[in-house]
């Protein structure tokens, strides 16, 4: 008996199912992570109608302080006020070469802590040695009435 040979023609479509299932998966797991790779602390800053402040380009070093008075720094590890000197005196050193004087260190306090707090951070930074400390507060929005 003589069979007959059929020869399989080579598919030239792709098959894009599994890398949808893929992508899918991404999405997913980017949209679970995202919320927990943003670095700070909440603070419900105050409302204040003023200018922005001009920046001369570096990195500000930004101290965090909640109702509760706790600090935080730029990573959002909580710190205490002897603890705050020294990372300051840090950052400040490892600013590039002459920019440790200029490099402004920025106060993010909660519209509800006392002002103590906000004072002592002012004053670990001016231990510290830094030149320009300001404070932030959410620019003021027009109301509605």
């Amino acid at each position: 008996m003589a069979r007959k040979c059929k020869r399989r023609r080579a598919m030239a479509e792709m098959n894009v199912v599994p890398y949808i299932d893929v992508m899918l998966v991404l999405l997913v797991i980017f949209m679970v992570t995202a919320p927990m790779l943003q670095t700070g602390v909440q603070i419900n800053l105050p409302d204040a109608k003023a200018k922005a402040v001009k920046t001369n380009h570096q990195t500000p070093i930004i101290i965090s302080v909640n109702e509760k008075g706790n600090y935080f720094n730029d990573e959002g590890l909580q710190i205490t006020i002897a603890e705050l000197t020294e990372y300051l005196v840090s950052q400040l050193k490892n600013s590039p070469s002459g920019s440790e004087q200029t490099r402004p260190v920025y106060i993010r306090g909660d519209q509800s802590v006392p002002y103590r707090y906000l004072m002592q951070v002012m004053v670990a930074a001016q231990r510290a040695g830094a030149k320009r400390i300001n404070l932030m507060a959410d620019p003021k929005t027009p109301s509605a009435n």
